[in-house]
C-alpha cells in the first residue's frame, strides 16, 4: 500500500508539471432573428483559456448544418435560412480547443420572431349565396386566416379591398378583428345578381431587432350570388297598348295581344292575364293564359263611343316573399270602327246636351227682310263620316233655301230668305215647308220634317199731338222736378202703342226744363237758373218719336212768375271806423232790394247781429243809423284784438220768405297811458346750484294793461340784496315781460360760503317811469358730487335647494351726498364648485340691494358651496363727477347641505368568492364600498344586509336563504367601507354563487342596494405556490405577486395564507402561498391548470425575480428525530473524511489530457438524451444518468429536457463525472439582458482551488447552502440523481 502511494505521489509530481488547463465556454444561450441573411454574423462564441492558449472553435450537431463557424474568432454565421416556426430553439454542439484540450458544450440558440410568414386563409372554400331580401346587418360568412408569427406580426386583420362591381364596397362590410363578412346595404337581384370580393388579410407589422418594419398580407376572392326572391311585381312589355275593332264584329273575334314578365328573373313565375277594369262592361274578354284579347259581345259604336279603355292586370302565379300575389295593370285603348248602319233624324236641341227627335219646327221673319231663319233644327247621323243631303219641299219652298245643304254628322240648320219681296205680312201671315234629309251613301236612309215660318208686322205710321202749340206758368226757382205740364202724342201703329219717346228741342232749353221720355211730363231741371229777374220767358219745341223713330212735335211756351228771391245788398263791403278809448262815434249804414219795387219783398229793416261788443253799440232799423251807448275803454277789449271791435248790421226785407244782406263794421279804439306795470306774483323764491356761473336763477314776470308797446313796455332792475352777484335781463314774454335773474358771469357761488340766501328788490317801470317792485328770495343750493360707498357687508348662509321667495340678504350702501337716491346693479355671482370659481345664476338683484334666489335655477351644495356677488350700486341723482362706488360691494353665499343624496355604491371588479378557510362564522368575504354627495352628519352611512339568496349551478334554481352575512361599516377617507361577514358557517358543499343584497343608508334615511355575487370554491381548487423568499419578503411584495399570477392566469387571485416552511425541511421553499385563481363567472382553475399558464416562460421569469420555485407539492417536513439515525451519520460523515483524503491522492495522480478527454465525450453523449432513452436507465457512462428518479429540490416545469445544460465549465472539477450533477450550480447566461430560463445569479468569476477535491468540496458545500438560501431556479431533471454522489 505504501508502495503504491509513493508511485502515485511520483506521478503527481511528473503530471504536475506538464499539466494545462482546458478552456472554458462562458455563454450558451444566443438569440438569432429568424430572418438573419445568409451570410450575416449570428453570435460569436465566448470561451476563456486561464493559459491564454489560442483559441479553435468549431460547431456540431444536426442544427450545425445551419451555421458555419470561423474556427480562429468564434464568428458564427448563417448557412442555411433559418425558421423560427419550425423550431423556436436550436441546439448545436460547440467544442473549444486550446491545442492541448477541448471543451464541448451545448448551445441553445433562441431563434426571435420575424415577421416572414403572411397569412394564410384557412376556409376550404369562400362563395357565399345570399337571399335579396336578406336584413342588412345579417352575418353572410367567416374569413378565417392565420398567421404563423408571433405578436403584432401575427395579428390578423381583415378588409375589403375591392369589389366588382364597385357597390359591393357599400353593399358588404367586414369584421376587421374576426374576419365576419356582414351585409351592410340591401340587396337587388336585378340591379346585380353577383359580387366578387376581394378580401385581404394582412397583419399589423414587425420586424426582429432593428430591423426595417415588416407587413405581410393576403388576398382571396370571394363571390357573393345573390339569390333572387319573389319580391317583384310583374310588368308589362310594349305598353302602350292600342287596338282597333268594327263594330258589330264576330264573338271572339281576336283584337290584341299584351304580354307581361316577371321581374324576378331568377324566379320566372308564370303569368295569369285577367280584365280588371272596363269602359264598357261585357264587351270583351281576355284568355289567362296567353293574354289574348277578344270581342266577348256585339258592339255597337254608337252606343259605347270610338273607344273602350280596358284595364288589364297581369297576376304571378305564386305569392311573392311576403305571401301576397303579385300583380301588375296595364291599360289597352280599342278603338270601335264605326259602320254606317243608321238614317239621320231632326232633333230639337233646347240645350247643347238636351235634343230630341222632332219632326215640328217654327221660325219667325219680319215681312221684306233678309237673312237667315233660325227654326232650332239639328240634323243627326250616328255613324261617323256621313253626308247628309237636306232640301226643301212645299208652295212656298222657292221663298227659301237651307243651309247647309249637305250636313255631316251633327249639324245645325237655318232656312235663308231668298225672295223678301215675297215675305207681305198683309197677304200671308205664315208659310208652311218641309225639311228632307237623305243619306248619300245610303239614300234608302231619309227623314222628313215640317217646318212653320211666322211672318211679322213692321211699323209704317209717325206720332201726332192734340194741339200745335201749349202756354204754360211755372213760379221761379221751382223745386227740381217741378211738373210743368203733362203733354202726350198719338200712334195708330199697335206696336208703337205705349211706347212713344219724348225729348224737349232746342238743347239749350235742356238747362232749364227737361221732359220724361216715357209720360211726356214736363219739369224744372234747375232750379237755380229759373231767375225772374234774368228771364221770364220760354219757348221749346216738345218732339215724340215711335219704336222706328218717326218724329212728331208741338211748341210749349212756360212763362216765370215773381218770388222774394232777392235779399236787401249793403252798398258797402265793409265799414271802418276809428275812436280813442272814453270817446263817441255814429255813422249811417245804407241798403238796396233787388226785387220788384213797391212790394214788400223790396222793403228794408236793419239790426246788429249779437256778439261780444254788440251790446255797446245800437241801429236804427229804418235808417240804419249806428251808434256807441257809453264810453268805451281799450284795456277792456282782448290785447289780441289790438283795441279792434267787429259788428255785423243785418239788413231784411219783408217778403216771404223774408231775406237778409250783412256787412261788417269794424271799429279801432285807440290806446292811452291809463295803467302802471303790476307783477304776477306778490313775491318769488328761487333755487340755484353752487358753482354755475352765469346760471340762470329764475324769472319775475310783470305786465301793463295798455296795450301798446308805447305805453306798456317794461324793464327790470335789481335795486337791493344783490350784493353784486347778480344781474337781470328784461325779455317779452307772451303775457307782459319778464325778467330773468342770472348769477353774475364774472362770479361764482360758493354753498360753503356765509351767504347761502340772498332777498333780492326788484323794480319793472314803463316808458313813463310809472313803476312797481317785488321781493325775491334766492336760496343757494348744495350740489350732489359725491360718489356712493359699500359699508361692511356680512356674508348669508342659503340651504340648498331651498324656493324661498322672500330676501335671502341685502345689499346696504351709503352716500354723503343729502340728495341721492341709489340703485343697485349685479356685476357678476360666481360659484365656488370643487375649489374652481365660475360663474353662476342661482341669486338675482333687485334694485333696492334686495339678494332674492333665482327661482328658475336650482342651489346645489353638491355642485358649488359658496357663491360670491359682486354689485354695483349708482346714484341716480348724481350732478357731477362719478355715479357709482369706486369698489363694488361683496357678498359671500355660503351654501348648507341638506340631505338630498342618497349612498351611492363604488363599482369594483373584484371576484368574490367563499372559500373554506373563510366559510367559517365571523369570516370577511367580501366589501362594499359607498359614498354620499352630501356633507357632515348627512354623508355618513351605515351598511346592511337585508337579504340572501342562492344560485345553484347544478340545478340552475335561485331560493331565498336566512341572513348569513353580515355588514361591519367602517370609514375610509371619504367613502364609507362595508364589510361583509359570514354569521354562521357556511355550507361548501353547496355549488354556485349567493347573492347577498347590501344596503347603504344615510343618515337622513336615504338608502341604496347593490347585489354581490359570492362565489362558492371548494378547497380542491386551493393551490399551493412555494417560494424561497421569507414570509415578510413575501408579504411586502405581495401586490405585485398578485398581479403577475393575474396577467399569467387571466383569473383573480384569492391568496387565503401566507405561512413560513418548517426548518426541518428538506425543501429549498421557504414560504408557501395558499391561493385560489377564480375567473369573473366564479370558476377557479385547478392545480395543474395554474401550473401550466405559469409554465410561459415570459411569466416564469418575472415570477422567478419574485422567488417563485415550485406549484403544488407541498413542504416535505422532517420525520422525529432518531438518536439511531445521528450515530449512523457521525459514522457515515467519518467515512466520508477518509475518502476524501484518499481521493485527493487519486486526483494528483490522474490530470491527464486522456482523462479530460473522456470527460468531454461524456458530456457531449448527454446531449443525445431524449425523453425516450432517459427512461431506460443509465446511458452515460461516469455519470448519475440511471433512473428517471428526481431529487432536485426545484421547481418542476415542464421544460424540454433536450435544453444544454453548462455542466461544470471549472477546469478544476475534471472528475465531476464522479459528482451529482444537479447538485452544480447551472447559468443559462450570464447577461442579464439575456437571461434564459435557468440561471445563477451569483456566478461570477470561478474561484481557484489547489486541489480538485477541495474544488469539489467547496461546489458540494455551496450547493448545501443554496437548498437554504438559494435564490435561483433550477430544473428538476429526471436524468440526475443526487444518490450517486
Amino acid at each position: 500500500m505504501g508502495g503504491l502511494t509513493g508511485w502515485l505521489l511520483l506521478l503527481c509530481l511528473v503530471t504536475a508539471g506538464k499539466a494545462n488547463f482546458s478552456p472554458t465556454i462562458t455563454k450558451f444561450v444566443f438569440e438569432v432573428c429568424e430572418d438573419a441573411p445568409i451570410g450575416s454574423p449570428a453570435f460569436t462564441i465566448e470561451a476563456t483559456d486561464p493559459d491564454g492558449d489560442t483559441l479553435t472553435y468549431a460547431l456540431s450537431g444536426a442544427s450545425a448544418a445551419f451555421f458555419d463557424v470561423n474556427t480562429n474568432t468564434g464568428v458564427v454565421t448563417v448557412k442555411v435560412a433559418l425558421d423560427r416556426e419550425s423550431g423556436v430553439t436550436m441546439s448545436v454542439g460547440a467544442t473549444v480547443g486550446d491545442g492541448f484540450n477541448l471543451t464541448p458544450g451545448i448551445l441553445t440558440i433562441i431563434l426571435n420572431d420575424a415577421n416572414d410568414n403572411s397569412p394564410v386563409f384557412q376556409n376550404s372554400a369562400f362563395d357565399v349565396s345570399v337571399q335579396e331580401n336578406t336584413a342588412v346587418g345579417t352575418s353572410l360568412f367567416k374569413f378565417t386566416a392565420t398567421d404563423a408569427d408571433e405578436g403584432d406580426a401575427g395579428a390578423v386583420r381583415y378588409s375589403i379591398t375591392a369589389a366588382v362591381p364597385a357597390q359591393g364596397l357599400e353593399m358588404f362590410e367586414i369584421d376587421a378583428i374576426n374576419g365576419e363578412l356582414k351585409l351592410k346595404g340591401q340587396l337587388n337581384y336585378v340591379q346585380h345578381s353577383f359580387y366578387r370580393l376581394k378580401v385581404t388579410a394582412k397583419d399589423l407589422g414587425g420586424s426582429c431587432g432593428s430591423g426595417p418594419e415588416v407587413v405581410q398580407s393576403s388576398d382571396v376572392f370571394s363571390f357573393i350570388t345573390v339569390v333572387d326572391v319573389p319580391d317583384l311585381d310583374p310588368i308589362f312589355i310594349s305598353a302602350p297598348y292600342i287596338g282597333s275593332v268594327e263594330e258589330n264584329s264576330p264573338v271572339d273575334k281576336s283584337v290584341l295581344t299584351v304580354t307581361a314578365i316577371d321581374q324576378d328573373r331568377g324566379i320566372n313565375d308564370k303569368i295569369l292575364y285577367s280584365i280588371q277594369d272596363s269602359t264598357a262592361d261585357g264587351l270583351f274578354k281576355i284568355s289567362q293564359d296567353d293574354g289574348i284579347i277578344s270581342v266577348s259581345s256585339g258592339i255597337d259604336r254608337e252606343v259605347t263611343g270610338d273607344t273602350v279603355t280596358l284595364t288589364v292586370k297581369a297576376t304571378e302565379s305564386k305569392m311573392n316573399v311576403n305571401g301576397q300575389p303579385a300583380t301588375a295593370t296595364a291599360t289597352v285603348q280599342i278603338n270601335i270602327i264605326d259602320v254606317n248602319d243608321n238614317p239621320p233624324q231632326f232633333y230639337k236641341c233646347d240645350m247643347p246636351s238636351s235634343c230630341v227627335i222632332s219632326t215640328q219646327f217654327t221660325g219667325e221673319v219680319f215681312e221684306h227682310s233678309l237673312g237667315a231663319i233660325s227654326i232650332n233644327m239639328t240634323v243627326k247621323d250616328p255613324d261617323r263620316f256621313v253626308k247628309t243631303k237636306l232640301s226643301l219641299e212645299g208652295l212656298d219652298k222657292d221663298v227659301f233655301s237651307v243651309s247647309p245643304s249637305v250636313a255631316g254628322a251633327e249639324s245645325v240648320v237655318q232656312l235663308l230668305v231668298s225672295q223678301p219681296e215675297n215675305l207681305d205680312f198683309e197677304e200671308k201671315q205664315q208659310m208652311i215647308l218641309q225639311m228632307i234629309a237623305v243619306d248619300e251613301d245610303k239614300t234608302t236612309f231619309q227623314a222628313t220634317a215640317t217646318v212653320t215660318i211666322i211672318i211679322k208686322d213692321t211699323n209704317d205710321n209717325s206720332p201726332t199731338f192734340p194741339q200745335d202749340t201749349y202756354k204754360l206758368n211755372v213760379s221761379e226757382h221751382s223745386p227740381v222736378g217741378t211738373e210743368v205740364a203733362v203733354v202726350t202724342a198719338e200712334d195708330p201703329d199697335t206696336m208703337d202703342a205705349g211706347k212713344l219717346t219724348y225729348s224737349l228741342l232746342p238743347q239749350s232749353v235742356l238747362e232749364y226744363f227737361d221732359v220724361d221720355s216715357s209720360t211726356g211730363k214736363v219739369y224744372v231741371k234747375n232750379q237755380v237758373l229759373l231767375d225772374r229777374e234774368l228771364r221770364s220767358l220760354f219757348s221749346a219745341t216738345l218732339q215724340a218719336r215711335d219704336t222706328d223713330g218717326k218724329p212728331g212735335t208741338t211748341v210749349l211756351e212756360i212763362t216765370l212768375t215773381d218770388i222774394n228771391d232777392q235779399p236787401p245788398i249793403i252798398n258797402r263791403d265793409i265799414y271802418r271806423e276809428f275812436v280813442d278809448e272814453g270817446s263817441q262815434i255814429g255813422f249811417p249804414i245804407e241798403a238796396t232790394d233787388g226785387d220788384e219795387a213797391g212790394t214788400v219783398n223790396s222793403e228794408i229793416v236793419f239790426s246788429i247781429k249779437e256778439s261780444a261788443h254788440s251790446g255797446n253799440f245800437s241801429i236804427d232799423a229804418n235808417t240804419g243809423m249806428l251808434r256807441n251807448n257809453g264810453d268805451l275803454d281799450r284795456e277792456v277789449l282782448d290785447p289780441k284784438l289790438n283795441g279792434r271791435i267787429e259788428l255785423t248790421v243785418i239788413a231784411t226785407d219783408k217778403g216771404t220768405p223774408p231775406l237778409n244782406g250783412s256787412v261788417q263794421v269794424i271799429i279801432t279804439v285807440g290806446d292811452i297811458n291809463d295803467n302802471t306795470p303790476k307783477f304776477k306774483a306778490e313775491s318769488y323764491n328761487f333755487s340755484i346750484k353752487e358753482g354755475e356761473k352765469g346760471a340762470s336763477v329764475g324769472f319775475v314776470h310783470a305786465k301793463d294793461l295798455d296795450q301798446t308797446t308805447e305805453y306798456n313796455r317794461i324793464s327790470f332792475s335789481i335795486i337791493d340784496g344783490s350784493f353784486g352777484s347778480f344781474i337781470v335781463r328784461s325779455a317779452a314774454d307772451e303775457e307782459g315781460y319778464r325778467g330773468n335773474i342770472m348769477v353774475d358771469p364774472d362770479i361764482e357761488l360758493d354753498y360753503e360760503s356765509a351767504r347761502k340766501k340772498f332777498m333780492l328788490r326788484v323794480e319793472a317801470a314803463d316808458l313813463e317811469q310809472e313803476k312797481a317792485s317785488v321781493m325775491v328770495e334766492v336760496h343757494v343750493l348744495d350740489v350732489n358730487d359725491e360718489r356712493p360707498e359699500f359699508g361692511l357687508i356680512s356674508g348669508i348662509s342659503v340651504k340648498e335647494n331651498t324656493t324661498i321667495i322672500e330676501p335671502v340678504g341685502k345689499f346696504t350702501a351709503h352716500d354723503k351726498d343729502t340728495n341721492h337716491s341709489l340703485v343697485y346693479k349685479l356685476e357678476s355671482v360666481k360659484c365656488s364648485c370643487n375649489g374652481t370659481e365660475k360663474p353662476c345664476s342661482w341669486f338675482t338683484l333687485d334694485p333696492n340691494g334686495d339678494v332674492r334666489v333665482n327661482r328658475s335655477e336650482t342651489v346645489d351644495y353638491e355642485e358649488c358651496d359658496k357663491a360670491v356677488m359682486e354689485v354695483q350700486v349708482v346714484d341716480l341723482y348724481t350732478e357731477k363727477g362719478e355715479n357709482n362706488s369706486i369698489e363694488p360691494g361683496k357678498m359671500v353665499i355660503n351654501i348648507e347641505d341638506i340631505n338630498d343624496n342618497a349612498p351611492q355604491f363604488i363599482y369594483s371588479d373584484s371576484v368574490l368568492v367563499v372559500v373554506s378557510e373563510s366559510a367559517s362564522r365571523g369570516t370577511s368575504v367580501a366589501g362594499v364600498k359607498a359614498s354620499d354627495r352630501d356633507s357632515g352628519l348627512n354623508r355618513q352611512i351605515s351598511f346592511k344586509v337585508t337579504a340572501v339568496q342562492f344560485e345553484n349551478m347544478a340545478t340552475n334554481t335561485t331560493t331565498d336563504m336566512r341572513i348569513l352575512f353580515e355588514a361591519v361599516t367602517t370609514q375610509q377617507g371619504d367613502a364609507y367601507v362595508g364589510i361583509i361577514q359570514t354569521t354562521e358557517a357556511l355550507d361548501l358543499t353547496l355549488r354556485g354563487k349567493y347573492l347577498v343584497t347590501a344596503t347603504a343608508t344615510d343618515s337622513g334615511g336615504l338608502s341604496s342596494s347593490t347585489v354581490l355575487e359570492i362565489f362558492t370554491i371548494d378547497e380542491s381548487f386551493r393551490t399551493e405556490l412555494q417560494f424561497r423568499s421569507t414570509e415578510l419578503e413575501v408579504q411586502s411584495s405581495l401586490t405585485e405577486i398578485t398581479r403577475v399570477l393575474t396577467t399569467a392566469t387571466s383569473a383573480a387571485v384569492e391568496v387565503v395564507d401566507i405561512k413560513p416552511v418548517s426548518r426541518a425541511s428538506k425543501n429549498a421553499a421557504q414560504t408557501v402561498m395558499l391561493a385560489y385563481f377564480i375567473y369573473r363567472n366564479g370558476t377557479a382553475l385547478t392545480r395543474t391548470e395554474v401550473e401550466n399558464k405559469l409554465s410561459n416562460p415570459i411569466h416564469f421569469v418575472i415570477l422567478d425575480e419574485l422567488g417563485l420555485i415550485n406549484i403544488g407539492s407541498p413542504p416535505v417536513m422532517e420525520t422525529e428525530s432518531d438518536p439511531v439515525k445521528y450515530v449512523l451519520l457521525g459514522m457515515v460523515a467519518g467515512l466520508v473524511i477518509v475518502l476524501a483524503v484518499l481521493t485527493t491522492s487519486l486526483l494528483c495522480t490522474r490530470r491527464n489530457y486522456r482523462r479530460k478527454l473522456k470527460a468531454a465525450n461524456a458530456m457531449k453523449s448527454t446531449t443525445m438524451l431524449n425523453s425516450d432513452n432517459q427512461k431506460r436507465g443509465a446511458v452515460v457512462p461516469g455519470t448519475n444518468k440511471y433512473t428517471m428518479e428526481g431529487a432536485n429540490p426545484v421547481l418542476n416545469l415542464n421544460i424540454d429536457t433536450t435544453i444544454a445544460l453548462d455542466l461544470d465549465s471549472n477546469e478544476e472539477t475534471s472528475d465531476s463525472d464522479k459528482v451529482s450533477l444537479n447538485s452544480l450550480d447551472l447559468e443559462y447566461g450570464k447577461d442579464d439582458d439575456k437571461k434564459g430560463i435557468l440561471w445563477d445569479n451569483e456566478a461570477d468569476e470561478p474561484p481557484v482551488y489547489n486541489e480538485p477535491l477541495e474544488a469539489a468540496l467547496a461546489q458540494l458545500g455551496q450547493n448545501k447552502k443554496n437548498s437554504k438560501t438559494n435564490t435561483n431556479v433550477g430544473v428538476n431533471n429526471p436524468m440526475f440523481d443526487t444518490t450517486d454522489l
